[in-house]
């Protein structure tokens, strides 16, 4: 299964990087000049930056996303220090 949402922000790659960062101590991470992956045991979340908006999206064989959709989120209002309002859909 795979979800995704959109964020509007003026500080994607910023806010994609604090997360990186803040997890790669937990999972292996990987990061490119176009997206990053955080390699969890059960999904990966790939964050991709652009000037307006940051793209997340988690790939996982699970059935039900919701937790960790919560868990990426939560993380990603503490990482940039406001609260984004996240509408999930199925890709």
């Amino acid at each position: 299964m795979t979800t995704q949402t959109i964020i509007d922000t003026l500080e994607a790659k910023r806010i994609s990087k604090r997360l990186l960062n803040h997890w790669k101590h937990k999972f292996e991470v990987s990061e490119t000049e176009q997206e990053s992956r955080i390699f969890m045991p059960t999904a990966t979340v790939v964050l991709t930056a652009a000037e307006t908006t940051l793209l997340v999206r988690i790939e996982s064989e699970l059935d039900d996303l919701t937790h960790l959709q919560h868990v990426v989120i939560d993380h990603l209002n503490r990482m940039a220090q406001q609260e984004f309002q996240a509408e999930w859909k199925t890709a």
